[in-house]
């Protein structure tokens, strides 16, 4: 673990033999459980407040989706959300993967509507790739169930290890990969995974809510996508806690 993060604090989640051999082999893992009953009921009813209040400004910040419920820049938009990003179990798989220094790289929600989702296959990184060469972790709060039919994520187990470029290797990114799983779980779940892992979001075929979180951490010798110094607002600034501080590098 980030020694700076254990002196202001932290203390390390513990990952099972069988989740970390899934984050090195296949790319992901589901933490089960995260989030209980109290913290889901807020953090819903926070993601639905937010986008009601901002409507069609919604997820501006970062990227607006045609047919996705998005959200943008959630560390200024309630304490709610610190829990998220300095979760000890988190900073403990990020750690486990990246193996040196990162910080966070933004906090999104995203929930595709019916028929809306579909994404092509991408890694979150474009950088150089292959064994050992990670630079981002991105993790899913499931807020609602994560199923087949509702949008779930799909992943290409074992391609965060594959040093070659994805746009050169699968012809058509809408299609269905032959290895590909979905990412599901129950509300209250969490998924991480490698961001140089091939993955997308899939289309909302029930129309059932599939409101997530990203949480997405990146090594600290790079540019975040929300640049937190940048952005915090006095208010926010002034309930951070010292390891809240370190990890949004501000």
């Amino acid at each position: 673990m980030d020694p700076r993060m254990m002196e202001l604090g932290l203390a390390p989640g513990v990952l099972s033999e069988q989740q970390k051999k899934e984050l090195d082999e296949r790319g992901y893992t589901i933490l089960p459980e995260v989030i209980d009953t109290d913290w889901l009921v807020r953090l819903r009813q926070a993601f639905d407040r937010i986008h009601d209040a901002e409507g069609a400004d919604a997820g501006k910040e970062v990227a607006q989706v045609e047919g996705v419920r998005r959200l943008a820049d959630l560390v200024n938009k309630g304490e709610i959300f610190d829990g998220v990003y300095v979760h000890p179990l988190l900073l403990t798989v990020v750690w486990h993967v990246l193996q040196k220094p990162f910080k966070l790289h933004s906090v999104n929600g995203h929930d595709p509507q019916l028929g809306f989702g579909q994404q092509t296959l991408h890694a979150d990184w474009g950088g150089e790739r292959g064994p050992g060469k990670y630079n981002v972790v991105n993790s899913m709060w499931m807020l609602d169930d994560m199923a087949p039919d509702n949008g779930a994520t799909r992943l290409v187990p074992g391609s965060h290890l594959n040093p070659g470029a994805l746009a050169e290797l699968v012809e058509d990114r809408l299609a269905p990969h032959p290895d590909e799983v979905y990412m599901t779980a129950p509300a209250g779940s969490v998924g991480v995974f490698n961001g140089s892992a091939w993955h997308s979001c899939t289309q909302n075929g029930s129309g059932a809510l599939r409101r997530v979180l990203h949480c997405a951490f990146i090594a600290r010798e790079h540019k975040q996508q929300t640049d937190q110094r940048q952005h915090l607002h006095p208010e926010t600034d002034l309930r951070l806690s010292p390891l809240a501080r370190y990890v949004l590098d501000v």
